[in-house]
């Protein structure tokens, strides 16, 4: 670890790093809400596709709502409409999913089931789970001062711990997390974190590495702004949520 005694306000990092790049889920919760843009780029075989999101997500409630863009050649078609994605502890709901879904119907995914904990299947990590993953971060070093979108930043690089993080997430992620610490390879998440003058996360990028029928890496940003946003979610009915055999695509 890097640093000196200090504070945000008197430009020199921290004392302790690690303490400050775990304690962003917390600065989040205390904000309330924000605006966040995603993208996941993965790379495989030689091939390398990146899926964007928009939306927002509510830090107090839990709760976030993204609009996921795939790109063209995902599906081999010139145009795809954006999946939408609700998110919501310990579930993942979405809408315009194709495999042959309706296109009126949800599809409800337990996030406690799947190998990564959707960190990486809805093609967007969700920024809730992004910042509690910061949680087990481990080896932390003190890169500098710089700008992200404009608002002063303090850049942190390390390595997070999957099972360490589930141990110490909140209640309403740590299945999420506990499912991947088992299906990842390895724990360890190298990170690039930057916090404004409020220990707020404004950006972070995570570089996963799992397998898949081959091995996968995936680089997942997530970038917050507008706190206090308002956000609202609204889960489906019962009745709007597909109970039919999805496809593989």
């Amino acid at each position: 670890m890097t640093g000196c005694a200090g504070d945000a306000s008197d430009g020199r990092p921290p004392a302790d790093a690690a303490a400050v790049v775990r304690g962003a889920a917390d600065a989040l919760a205390r904000t309330g809400s924000a605006r966040a843009r995603t993208a996941m780029e993965m790379a495989t075989g030689g091939t390398r596709v990146t899926i964007r999101g928009e939306g927002g997500v509510d830090f107090k409630k839990r709760m976030g709502q993204l609009l996921v863009m795939l790109p063209a050649d995902v599906k081999g078609k010139a145009e795809h409409r954006p999946i939408t994605e609700l998110l919501v502890p310990g579930a993942l709901y979405m809408k315009n999913r194709g495999a042959g879904v309706p296109d009126d119907k949800w599809v409800r995914v337990d996030t406690t089931t799947l190998n990564d904990g959707n960190l990486v299947t809805g093609g967007a990590t969700d920024p809730l789970v992004a910042a509690e993953l910061l949680r087990g971060a481990q080896e932390v070093t003190y890169v500098g001062e710089t700008e992200v979108a404009g608002t002063k930043v303090r850049h942190y690089r390390g390595t997070t711990d999957i099972g360490r993080a589930a141990g110490s997430a909140s209640p309403e992620v740590r299945g999420a997390l506990e499912a991947a610490a088992k299906g990842f390879s390895t724990d360890t998440v190298p990170f690039d974190a930057y916090l404004d003058e409020e220990g707020r996360l404004r950006k972070v990028r995570h570089r996963f590495t799992y397998v898949n029928n081959g091995v996968i890496d995936v680089s997942s940003t997530t970038l917050l702004y507008g706190f206090g946003t308002p956000v609202t979610v609204v889960l489906p009915a019962s009745g709007d949520i597909y109970a039919g055999k999805i496809s593989d695509q």
